[in-house]
Formats: structure tokens, sequence, C-alpha cells
């Protein structure tokens, strides 16, 4: 790894930075028209009270140049909390110096310091090139889990149900 690389966990002072990568990540993912999180919004959820997640920032030769984004869940198997990953991203001018590789290994680390059981996240099944990338980390892509989702006035629907059934 070469010198010029370096992991620093991001402060409040990183929002619009974060904001970018993601923007960054979104547009890479076609997904850009999602994107509804602002500066405030990151500030709040990441930074305030009760954080929802962490975050961490690569930089080489002292330019941010990608970051990761993660959060505890829990494995009721093994008893023990994991590391989920959410979000890596590595801007398109730095991409093939090892930051992926770094952030990943930052977080196996973290995982580990922390007693975490697992590390895992989620690989959009069209980008062949990430998923090369993990399984060359030693990462298995799991082909028989689905990912469920509920959001929007879907999830809202879901919640009303509670007050019916109870």
């Amino acid at each position: 790894m070469s010198s010029l690389s370096s992991i620093r966990i991001a402060t409040a002072a990183d929002s619009a930075l974060i904001l970018a990568f993601i923007q960054g990540l979104a547009e890479y993912e076609k997904l850009a028209d999602q994107v509804v999180a602002t500066e405030q919004t990151l500030l709040d959820s990441l930074f305030g009270e009760k954080p929802a997640a962490e975050v961490v920032i690569a930089e080489y030769a002292g330019e941010p140049a990608g970051f990761a984004l993660f959060f505890h869940n829990y494995s009721t198997f093994l008893a023990q909390p994991g590391l989920y990953l959410e979000d890596l991203f590595v801007l398109p001018a730095f991409r093939g110096k090892g930051l992926g590789k770094l952030l990943l290994s930052y977080l196996a680390k973290l995982a580990v310091e922390r007693n975490c059981g697992r590390f895992e996240w989620s690989v959009l099944d069209w980008n062949q090139p990430a998923i090369d990338f993990y399984q060359a980390q030693g990462a298995n892509v799991m082909n028989d889990w689905r990912i469920t989702r509920v959001t929007g006035e879907k999830l809202q629907a879901l919640a009303a149900k509670y007050s019916e059934l109870t």
C-alpha cells in the first residue's frame, strides 16, 4: 500500500464531502434520481445526538478520494454484532491505487476489534467489476439471499397495519 494512502474518521465538517461521494456513487450505479440526502440530513443522521452510521474517508496524497459508510447489525445465530457496509466509493481519478482494498481491510480490522462475527454488504448484480473485486478480497457473494425492502407509502401502510392487528 502506498504511503500516500490513509483512512480517517469523518467529522461533521465532512457532510458536504460525504454528500458528494454519495452523489458520485449514485451516478455510477445509475440511481442519481433517488438521492434525496442533503448536507443537513447527513449532519443530523450521522453526527447528531444518536448517529445512525459511521463514515471513514480514504485520502490519497492528502486529497479526499473515497469513503465507506457502515453501521452495526446483529446476528442471532452468532449472538454477535456484525458490521454492515452500506456504501463504498472511490472517485474514478483515484481508482487502481488500492484505496478500495484499504477501506475494506480497515473495516474488517474494525469489525475484528469490535468483536463482530460478520462483515457484510450488498452488491448490484450487474456490477461485475465490484463483484470480482470483492471476491478477490475473500468475500462470498451469496446468490441464494435476496434483499427485501419496504419504503415510502408501502412502509407507511405496513406500519398502519399494526393498529389493525392489535
